[in-house]
């Protein structure tokens, strides 16, 4: 067997996730190595981009930052934030975007918090809100959501809705005049998740191995349905000599 990190599977199985053709709005760290990944190993037709405004970025180097100059090269536009904006929102491309997201709380609808822990005006901790990120959930065509797989971090309800997921169910983001699309995934070190297509409650889609189902429930806040979870495909030799050798060969991001 391969040796590899959860971190590797971590991006390896967001990778998966891009399909060709896809138009990928995606941040710093993590979520940009997959989006390289992605390109190299199962979606070579899909386009990058930032909300600094670079759009379909060559990326022969993992950027460090969205405002890095490496994310300006080779692009196809070298664009402002209203570009990037205008692309995300778009009727004809927004449809076809997947954003990439991360927060410090998710519950069972995929509502994000990156605002505040505890009460919003005497909060315990208060973090750097939004961003583009509300705007992201709100109307890109799916998203992706990285998170450590935590029980402080996966709760019943979030202090605060950053970021909308499927709200309070079926029917809540058509209620909000929000688009009929949300959140599609979430990613952690230990599975990977989906969202009940009727329902729109998280339910348990993937292990990864050597972990259990009831060890992913453990480090939850909320029960969600594994009955329907299989087994996370370990990477590939091939997926990994991408991942070391093109995306991240200095390990800035992998560690």
């Amino acid at each position: 067997m391969v040796d590899y990190t959860l971190k590797e599977l971590m991006t390896l199985a967001a990778a998966r996730e891009i399909k060709d053709g896809d138009i990928v709005f995606c941040g710093t760290g993590i979520s940009m190595v997959a989006a390289m990944a992605a390109k190299h190993i199962c979606a070579p037709n899909s386009v990058i981009f930032f909300e600094t405004g670079a759009i379909d970025s060559l990326l022969e180097e993992v950027p460090l930052a969205v405002a890095d100059s490496r994310v300006m090269f080779w692009t196809s536009v070298n664009g402002n934030l209203a570009d990037a904006f205008a692309t995300m929102q778009s009727r004809i491309t927004g449809p076809h975007v997947v954003g990439i997201m991360g927060a410090a709380q998710i519950d069972r609808f995929g509502n994000l918090n990156s605002t505040a822990i505890g009460d919003y005006f005497k909060p315990k901790v208060r973090f750097s809100g939004s961003g583009g990120a509300c705007d992201v959930a709100s109307f890109v065509g799916r998203t992706i959501t990285f998170m450590q797989h935590e029980k402080r971090k996966f709760v019943p309800k979030v202090d605060y809705i950053t970021s909308p997921g499927w709200l309070d169910g079926p029917d809540g983001r058509k209620k909000a005049g929000l688009p009929d699309s949300g959140p599609e995934s979430v990613i952690t070190n230990m599975a990977t998740m989906g969202f009940d297509d009727v329902t729109r409650e998280m339910y348990l889609t993937g292990y990864f191995p050597g972990i259990t189902p009831q060890q992913i429930l453990d480090n939850m806040g909320f029960d969600i349905d594994v009955s329907r979870a299989k087994e996370v495909a370990p990477p590939t030799d091939f997926e990994l000599k991408i991942l070391r050798e093109k995306c991240d060969p200095q390990r800035l991001i992998l560690g």
